[in-house]
């Protein structure tokens, strides 16, 4: 599959690699692809970012991803969800990070750094599956970032949520990407 992707899509897979070295996560998440996405300049998903208004809030984006990474993972939904069952995950994160440090509860590995290969979580998989289906799905031969864009739109989960809540859905970029969404473009 990685031979079709274009360069773009490529170097979006190697800065999310880099995005979760950083962080020492064990795994590379979707997450760590939405913000390979978000330093993209000059490409397809960047041009669709830009007209959806994110250039300006691309930093409230990065910081809302690093809230849920702070919580576990936990999305603003399932966060909410708890609160309804009585569970208050600001409280819990305080709590545990008072104790146990800041990112205690994040998925990450709390010793050394990760040595060796990186894999990609189940998620971030099935985001790189979405893009072949994408790219399919319109016709096309090659697998560009703007596919990894949608397919981070098209499933729930973090990214999707953290996105729509700036306003970019899976339908806004669609349509920024292809109009009415019935050209096939490629």
């Amino acid at each position: 599959m990685f031979e079709r992707f274009t360069k773009d899509a490529r170097d979006v897979v190697k800065e999310a690699v880099a995005h979760g070295e950083r962080t020492g996560a064990a795994r590379v998440g979707p997450e760590h692809l939405l913000l390979a996405l978000l330093d993209r300049e000059g490409s397809r998903a960047s041009f669709a970012l830009t007209a959806l208004g994110l250039d300006d809030r691309r930093e409230p984006v990065r910081e809302a991803l690093e809230r849920a990474r702070r919580r576990g993972g936990l999305t603003q939904a399932e966060t909410d969800a708890l609160a309804g069952l009585g569970i208050h995950v600001p409280e819990i994160v305080a709590r545990v990070e008072q104790t146990h440090g800041p990112g205690a509860l994040s998925a990450e590995p709390a010793r050394g750094r990760w040595r060796g290969h990186r894999p990609f979580d189940r998620s971030a998989k099935d985001v790189l599956t979405g893009a072949l289906r994408a790219a399919m799905a319109r016709g096309h031969r090659h697998i560009g970032d703007e596919h990894l864009l949608l397919a981070l739109t098209a499933r729930p989960g973090l990214p999707a949520e953290v996105l729509a809540d700036h306003g970019v859905t899976h339908a806004s970029v669609t349509r920024v990407l292809y109009g009415d969404g019935q050209a096939k473009a490629g």
